[in-house]
């Protein structure tokens, strides 16, 4: 808050004039200079003193930090400094605008990426920002840059086209061509967010173009399918069976993602407290991709390997790590001894894949679909008005586990008749 009082008598700034200066109660109060028009002091409540120089730019007042007030800045020396930044600005110059692009210009990939994540917070997910991390900073063993660790204290306006393309070539050879990809879209994040954050002092964009652009305008984006691998019905009697010379924990992971369609990380964690073996028969799963919380209601299966499964743990996770308070996190290596004990290779989403294809087979409709796989609607209209009860879930729910189970020859169950798991959900 400035002093309005202080502001009314200007004085000349000298050193035994600001000891003299009082300490406001609260805000701060600026003491304008007698001699110098634009030249002052602030003063804060805390007792901090600072010279400043005040101009008329561009139809607003602008006020620059000229430096502490103390011995190694006297009043004479801090007058000259604002006479000098008074010179330029009559002389048609905006030493603000010029510092702000001398900044904007001088900023690297690194500290773009400090910036990124502190804006973001808690807006994005520990993994997303280990993840992030680790394309701009981490190296491999033998000391090469995993993606572009080189690139770390390079401004970011140094950054060109032609460099991106050489690099995106490196990484494509050397990770394969879904990684080089997803690398240079973690480059054209941050450099979007530079251009929007930082300017070159006038207002515009400190980077004109994005170099990543380079990839789409030359066609050089690496062309990669998407996976569409799913656990066969011809294949499910030899995987199930593969899966009793397991481990127990890992049985009853994959058995639940099979038959549920969560994804790797949110079955790993889900809590006993999510779990209602009881009144409502659901689980339900927090930390999802999209942040919104995914309610399940569990089929007879589900109810049956869960119990089993509360009867083996006493930690809060229904799928314990090797050490005590943790989950599992090594889920690969379920997959891996499943395919090594029945000769069936499948990855955890796989079977995600495989949920979704059953519920299909089963003309469940799209809507369910979506929702049992806690899919936004997106842009489809008619799926926003529809409110998914999760009791209208069980049905699907149940018809599903039971086409699976039939199908591994686990048990001789009852299927739900395609028809009705039609109808069972909208």
């Amino acid at each position: 808050m400035e002093s309005t009082s202080a502001a009314k008598r200007p004085v000349k700034l000298t050193k035994s004039v600001i000891e003299k200066l009082p300490v406001p109660a609260a805000g701060q109060a600026i003491y304008r200079d007698s001699e110098l028009k634009g030249f002052g002091l602030r003063v804060t409540s805390g007792g901090a003193r600072t010279y400043i120089v005040e101009k008329r730019i561009g139809g607003k007042v602008r006020r620059v930090k000229i430096g502490r007030a103390d011995d190694a800045l006297p009043a004479e020396k801090a007058r000259r400094l604002a006479q000098e930044y008074l010179g330029k600005v009559a002389g048609g110059s905006d030493p603000i605008a010029e510092k702000a692009a001398a900044k904007a210009q001088a900023i690297t990939l690194g500290e773009v990426l400090d910036d990124y994540l502190a804006a973001r917070g808690d807006k994005l997910k520990p993994r997303t920002r280990e993840q992030y991390r680790d394309m701009i900073e981490a190296r491999r063993k033998d000391g090469s840059p995993l993606a572009f660790a080189d690139w770390r204290n390079k401004r970011i306006a140094e950054i060109t086209p032609e460099m991106v393309q050489r690099l995106h070539r490196e990484l494509s050879d050397g990770h394969g061509p879904a990684w080089a990809n997803l690398a240079m879209r973690v480059l054209r994040l941050l450099v979007n967010y530079a251009a929007m954050r930082f300017d070159d002092g006038t207002g515009n964009p400190m980077i004109a173009v994005n170099p990543v652009k380079r990839l789409g305008q030359a066609r050089l984006w690496n062309d990669v399918e998407r996976r569409q691998t799913v656990l066969g019905v011809e294949d499910m009697p030899a995987w199930y069976e593969g899966l009793g010379k397991g481990s127990a924990v890992g049985r009853d992971y994959l058995l639940l993602v099979l038959m549920t369609g969560l994804r790797r990380r949110e079955a790993a964690a889900l809590r006993w407290a999510d779990v209602d073996l009881d009144k409502t028969r659901t689980l339900t799963v927090r930390d999802t991709k999209n942040g919104r919380d995914h309610v399940l209601p569990l089929s007879t299966q589900l109810l049956d390997l869960l119990a089993r499964r509360q009867g083996a743990t006493d930690g809060p996770f229904v799928f314990p790590g090797r050490k005590a308070g943790t989950c599992l996190v090594e889920v690969k290596t379920l997959t891996q001894a499943v395919a090594k004990a029945s000769g069936v290779r499948t990855s955890v989403h796989d079977l995600r894949r495989t949920f979704a294809t059953t519920a299909e087979r089963l003309d469940i409709s799209s809507y369910a679909v979506k929702r049992l796989l806690n899919h936004m609607t997106g842009s489809d209209v008619t799926a926003g008005y529809i409110v998914t009860d999760i009791e209208r879930l069980r049905r699907p729910m149940q018809a599903i586990a039971d086409f699976l189970f039939r199908a591994m020859g686990a048990a001789e169950i009852n299927v739900v008749p395609m028809r009705d798991a039609a109808h069972a959900a909208p």
